[in-house]
């Protein structure tokens, strides 16, 4: 007898125990199988191309992740927010100014998304 409408799962995955007259569902580990299906599925190449990573020059020769692409930047590449959001591109409205390399991988980018592959 397992309560599927405490716990969203099917029967195979609920372990129940009774602690006192309390009934309690737990899941149970992965086997080997289940972990050779996550490895085989993480390493398929992505069906679209995968978005590209905005940075931030600190100092001369350093430049660390941002969280998204600044406002400037998208605008200098001819990308829209609508158009971002559609490629899944990261969007920082925070940041402030534009840094070329980021408008180059940017321009990159949208023109190799806009050709079938």
């Amino acid at each position: 007898m397992c309560n599927k409408d405490l716990v969203n799962l099917p029967c195979e995955l609920c372990i129940q125990t009774e602690e006192g007259n309390v009934l309690r569902n737990s899941i149970t580990t992965w086997n080997k199988r289940d972990w050779q299906q996550f490895y085989e599925l993480a390493r398929r190449p992505w069906q679209r191309r995968r978005p590209p990573r905005p940075v931030y020059q600190t100092g001369l020769n350093r430049v660390l992740p941002a969280q998204g692409f600044s406002l400037s930047e998208l605008d200098d590449a001819g990308v829209d927010l609508e158009l971002a959001e559609s490629l899944g591109l990261p969007v920082d409205a925070g940041r402030i100014g534009a840094y070329g390399p980021n408008v180059t991988v940017l321009r990159d980018f949208v023109r190799s998304s806009r050709q079938p592959f």
